[in-house]
């Protein structure tokens, strides 16, 4: 259990270093575009398709450790006032759904990413398929954190593990 323990917090971890490392790029790289617009006269071509691509990197990691976090939407208080047995049915689905939801992603991912691969970004020259490979990426942090919540009770607020009970 440790080891799965250490392979899930390292995991999150490289994802977390691999998200805020391209936030950082792509601040850096919008000071250099606004640096070079604003008092050079002239615009990098490349610099405005790699920021998006940086961004929609960094949404969807974001997306994928905020489930980890238990940061999404969630109706805490609605389901607060419903029994506990029906809380835990409410809690079990909304975990079933987080793992169906990265499968989607995943699945749909790959397919979609596959099918970009014949078109290149204008200003980088790379292939679509790099900027659409955070889908399939990101599923997969969101499956294998869907399948880490259902160990875990509630979603909403912070409980303990109930392998450590």
């Amino acid at each position: 259990m440790k080891t799965l323990k250490w392979i899930r917090d390292g995991l999150a971890r490289l994802q977390l270093f691999f998200s805020l490392t391209l936030l950082t790029v792509m601040t850096l790289t919008i000071i250099y575009q606004v640096f070079s617009r604003q008092l050079l006269g002239t615009t990098p071509a490349w610099s405005e398709q790699f920021s998006k691509l940086l961004f929609v990197w960094v949404s969807f990691m974001g997306i994928a450790y905020g489930f980890r976090a238990k940061l999404h939407i969630g109706v805490g208080l609605f389901v607060g006032m419903l029994p506990e047995k029906i809380q835990d049915v409410f809690d079990y689905i909304a975990k079933t759904l987080i793992i169906m939801f990265g499968i989607v992603l995943v699945y749909y991912g790959i397919e979609f990413t596959i099918l970009m691969n014949n078109s290149t970004m204008p200003g980088l020259g790379v292939p679509s398929s790099v900027l659409y490979a955070a889908i399939p990426v990101s599923g997969f942090f969101v499956l294998v954190y869907g399948i880490e919540l259902l160990f875990k009770k509630g979603l909403h607020e912070k409980y303990e593990d109930i392998s450590e009970e």
